[in-house]
């Protein structure tokens, strides 16, 4: 026994000094100097006259078995879809202007997904291809390379679960482009705080939906429903892939006519406040109760011709900070470890549609950092988990104090100011209304 003592206590300088190696390495500034430039307009498309559309939904069928994304481990395997998941496309078109909007039932989508999505489509005449994830916290994983999505959220990356997703999404974009047809837009609004609550502080959600419709001569051909709340009401262990609420909302609009695209709004601090019901049977009654509000957003026309525009900026990202992700002594290993996996530039996208005028983002702006990111555009709706995921985007003010979601922030404090920037270069671009 003493023997093995002396022979530990001669460990222990070799693991104190392999320990402090350890950490000296995983503190070094790995992550480099980012640079920091102007936002650059990537692309941009403006006209105006009668408005045609085509949609479309195909079924997103997974490669079973196959994790559910949507939290960090463990995470259960589903062997099947209940109810089934969807691809949906729009393909819209006023004068030369053609433009797609996809949106996908799962937790975020990735900017090399998107790039795949969009050469699927190049054939289709598109100036511009927006991606949308509807942010269900029960659908299926596999499709993120970074080491971070792959450990928090997504599971272990797989091509055949990316090869699914693409291939529904393309599908979907060439049988709307296929159904092109003469229609007139509708837009309406409603509004009620009590289907939704702030779950960190900050600015609160108000529980508005925007609604668009687009009816041909025979009745509708598609829906726009933009609502802000997170779809988390399925429970989290479960041997199902499932849509939650946007999925259970767009069959039942899809019931009346047309396809039902539901996109996220200003959603980081937005939860539902839905209390009926167990189960998935929690998901249906919200998803109910939610078509009652779109209901009384009661649609009116928008008068002919029709303006369509899209233009998209890229800006460079600020640098990952993990200081309010992390205990103190290991910031920089954290910090090393969000480069490891952070994208250093970001699309950020703006569409005029009649008197809509849009504002997308790769991430899910707070409530307080969309009026932010509306200011600065003019936009009169953002709307975020577009085209790649950032994570969260707050406002300075409170990422200074560590408050509200900026504990699930990927970047610094400057990431808002950033995104503002180059929210102001494509909105210019779309020919947004600036706000006083």
């Amino acid at each position: 026994m003493a023997t093995r003592r002396r022979s530990l206590r001669s460990l222990l300088p070799f693991a104190l000094l392999t320990a402090g190696a350890a950490y000296a390495l995983a503190s070094w500034n790995w992550c480099g100097r980012w640079e920091e430039s102007a936002p650059v307009l990537r692309g941009q498309v403006k006209a105006e006259g009668p408005l045609r559309a085509g949609a479309a939904k195909v079924a997103m069928v997974p490669p079973f078995p196959i994790v559910v994304a949507g939290y960090p481990p463990p995470r259960p395997e589903a062997s099947q879809a209940n109810p089934p998941l969807h691809a949906r496309a729009i393909v819209l078109q006023a004068g030369e202007a053609r433009v797609g909007l996809v949106s996908l039932e799962l937790l975020l989508v990735t900017a090399p997904m998107v790039e795949q999505i969009r050469a699927a489509a190049s054939d289709l005449g598109l100036h511009g291809v927006l991606v949308f994830a509807s942010h269900t916290h029960s659908s299926f994983g596999g499709y993120d390379a970074r080491v971070v999505s792959q450990l928090v959220g997504t599971g272990r990356y797989r091509e055949d679960s990316v090869g699914v997703i693409v291939s529904a999404a393309s599908q979907a974009l060439h049988q709307a482009a296929a159904a092109l047809g003469e229609v007139s837009l509708e837009v309406g609004e409603a509004s009620d705080a009590g289907f939704v609550y702030s779950r960190t502080g900050g600015e609160a959600p108000d529980g508005a939906l925007t609604r668009a419709v687009f009816r041909g001569a025979a009745g509708p051909v598609a829906e726009l429903l933009f609502f802000s709340a997170h779809p988390t009401l399925v429970p989290r262990q479960r041997e199902y892939v499932d849509p939650d609420y946007p999925g259970r909302l767009s069959e039942l609009r899809e019931a009346q006519g047309g396809v039902v695209l539901v996109l996220q709004g200003a959603v980081g601090n937005a939860s539902v406040a839905f209390n009926e019901g167990q189960g998935v049977e929690r998901a249906a009654g919200f998803a109910q109760a939610l078509s009652g509000l779109v209901d009384k957003a009661a649609p009116t026309a928008t008068p002919g011709p029709t303006r369509l525009a899209l233009a998209r900026a890229e800006v460079a990202l600020p640098r990952p900070d993990a200081s309010r992700l992390v205990p103190s002594l290991t910031r920089a290993a954290g910090d090393n470890f969000l480069c490891y996996s952070a994208a250093r530039t970001a699309e950020v996208s703006a569409l005029a549609l009649g008197p809509l005028e849009l504002l997308t983002v790769p991430g899910e702006p707070t409530m307080g950092a969309g009026l932010v990111l509306a200011r600065r555009s003019g936009a009169t709706r953002v709307l975020g988990l577009a085209s790649d995921y950032l994570g969260y985007v707050e406002t300075p003010e409170l990422v200074a104090q560590a408050a509200g979601e900026s504990k699930r922030q990927y970047y610094g404090p400057a990431l808002l100011e950033r995104l503002s920037g180059a929210a102001q270069v494509a909105s210019a671009a779309a020919g947004f209304t600036p706000q006083p």
